[in-house]
């Protein structure tokens, strides 16, 4: 069998701090998920990922592979472990396994890859489960709540109810402790890591916590000025229209954008709508426009 570099599974250096292995094991993970990644080769990615993370997360096995890995064993070298290693540093070969790991991690951990000291099962903590919520864009600016079902170990559904902050921007993710997979030997479950994705709005878009808005004028409004009713997220306002605006023009209310320690401003940006000309009167009125502007053009 092939030695495995768990430290260039994760990208992280043999130095890697436990916080370094974390955030990449996450990055990974997330990458990798076979629930998103459809990609050939996925999956097996992932399985590698979970095992990687599950030596060097782990003070004892990580202490335990870095004194093998220091002499010169190298990714993807034929290796054979030396007798008795696996017992003498303490793991437990007995057991039926129940953990997706590769010849050479049961090879070294034990088929279950639980600690035998003092002739008991380390306590673990469960994994951690990441998973999507979508929320429309009103949620994200009010908070609330939102119930968000998902598929359990056993194929059964669980509904969860998860709490909105107020202001939650896009890519940000929810801890919802102990509601990850399973601890054993009485450790602790894992969390779920919700990542926040947030759905298109029909009247604003997000940049950051600024919220953007196209709001349509009249020809008359944006030449003379006006002042007229414009939505937000918070309910509708009156914004006064300087005279001579140009389509394009961006106007500011300060501090209608996500709510937040700096909230954002809403950017509201003008576009001017002519009429069309459906009678005579109409038509007149065009021609007569024309007539008063003949030296203008929209082109020059």
């Amino acid at each position: 069998m092939e030695f495995k570099d768990y430290y260039d599974i994760l990208g992280v250096k043999p130095d890697a701090s436990e916080a370094d292995i974390k955030a990449a094991y996450r990055k990974l993970a997330k990458k990798y998920h076979p629930d998103r990644n459809k990609d050939a080769g996925a999956e097996d990615k992932f399985k590698a990922i979970n095992e990687a993370n599950e030596v060097l997360r782990d003070a004892e096995k990580r202490r335990a592979y870095d004194e093998l890995r220091a002499g010169g064993y190298r990714g993807g070298e034929q290796f054979r472990p030396p007798p008795g290693w696996g017992q003498s540093h303490g793991f437990d070969f007995g057991g039926d396994g129940g953990g997706d790991f590769s010849d050479f991690f049961e090879s070294l951990f034990g088929r279950g890859g639980a600690s035998a000291h003092r002739g008991a099962p380390r306590a673990r903590r469960g994994g951690d489960v990441h998973a999507h919520v979508q929320i429309d864009l009103q949620t994200a600016f009010d908070g609330g709540r939102t119930r968000l079902a998902l598929q359990d170990g056993s194929g059964g559904e669980r509904v969860l109810e998860v709490k909105i902050p107020a202001g939650i921007q896009p890519g940000q993710v929810i801890r919802l402790a102990g509601q990850g997979h399973s601890g054993s030997g009485g450790a602790p479950n894992g969390d779920l890591l919700l990542e926040v994705g947030i759905r298109d709005d029909a009247r604003f878009r997000l940049d950051g916590r600024n919220v953007l808005h196209t709001l349509p004028i009249a020809p008359w409004e944006a030449a003379l000025g006006a002042t007229v009713p414009v939505p937000t997220l918070a309910g509708a306002v009156d914004l006064r229209i300087p005279a001579g605006s140009q389509s394009g023009r961006k106007l500011r209310l300060k501090g209608r954008g996500l709510p937040g320690a700096h909230p954002g401003d809403q950017l509201v940006e003008l576009s001017i709508r002519a009429p069309l000309a459906d009678t005579d009167a109409q038509k007149k009125a065009y021609e007569s426009l024309r007539d008063e502007f003949s030296d203008y053009d929209p082109r020059g």
